[in-house]
């Protein structure tokens, strides 16, 4: 059996981080690249992502980065094309692109629903496909999608993004089962509120930051690469018997019932 502190290394992988240009993202690539793995940054916004890249590897480690628009299946073919002629193997997948149009769902228009579902779901989905297949003939491999915890606690404005958030879970398990006798792992993490772009809105509004920071039993936000950590053990031969299972990296928010404290 390995040591336990050559267990997270993830020296010689190569690891794919779709949404790599910022965020959870961004961190997952440097976290993921600092345990050894050669990470390749992509991103919709393609100068973000060789901004991450190029950081990776002024600080010591190997990164490249494509361009990469999960929206698009002529995108994705194009981006898995070009990795399998650069790159023998593909031992990690992280996928962290989502969007959110905050609007109550009678309000919601056709439009605004696909595209919240054509990212968050579609497009999770085709890099799903792409990499399972991948791994499954190439003897195994981990991946990782974002989740949230709204996929099991909702609020006013969220229905949509929720949705889309609980069929990723269904879709990880779905392809856990399908894919574990190629010994490739399928698990997602589901953070709670972190300082990201995506939570911008929240944070610029002192009330609504505040009352997010009470949700939670630390008291306060995380920050991108305290998700970071969760995705790298995912990723690792540490968590070498873990698949099919949703990882809640929320502070405990899913947790408590809320921050009064009843006399007792």
């Amino acid at each position: 059996m390995p040591k336990l502190s050559t267990m997270f290394r993830l020296d010689g992988r190569c690891a794919l981080v779709a949404g790599a240009g910022s965020g959870i993202g961004r961190a997952a690539a440097c976290g993921l690249a600092d345990l050894g793995a050669h990470v390749i940054c992509a991103d919709v916004n393609h100068p973000a992502a060789e901004s991450a890249a190029k950081k990776i590897i002024e600080n010591g480690g190997h990164s490249e980065s494509i361009p990469l628009d999960i929206t698009q299946a002529e995108s994705v073919a194009a981006a898995f094309h070009q990795i399998r002629a650069a790159h023998k193997h593909l031992h990690v997948l992280v996928v962290t692109p989502a969007v959110n149009v905050r609007k109550r769902l009678l309000s919601y228009a056709d439009e605004e629903f696909d595209r919240v579902i054509n990212l968050n779901l579609k497009g999770n989905f085709r890099l799903l496909r792409e990499a399972g297949r991948w791994m499954s003939e190439d003897g195994g491999g981990s991946i990782i999608v974002l989740s949230s915890i709204r996929s099991v606690v909702v609020e006013p404005g969220q229905g949509v993004y929720a949705a889309t958030k609980a069929g990723l879970v269904q879709l990880v398990r779905g392809l856990a089962a399908e894919l574990g006798p190629k010994n490739v792992r399928v698990n997602a993490i589901a953070p709670g509120i972190v300082d990201t772009p995506l939570t911008a809105p929240i944070k610029n509004n002192p009330e609504w930051y505040a009352a997010y920071s009470r949700k939670t039993a630390l008291g306060r936000w995380a920050g991108p690469e305290e998700v970071a950590g969760p995705i790298a053990f995912l990723a690792s031969d540490a968590a070498s018997y873990i698949t099919g299972t949703v990882l809640f990296v929320d502070g405990g928010w899913t947790a408590i019932d809320g921050r009064f404290e009843p006399p007792l």
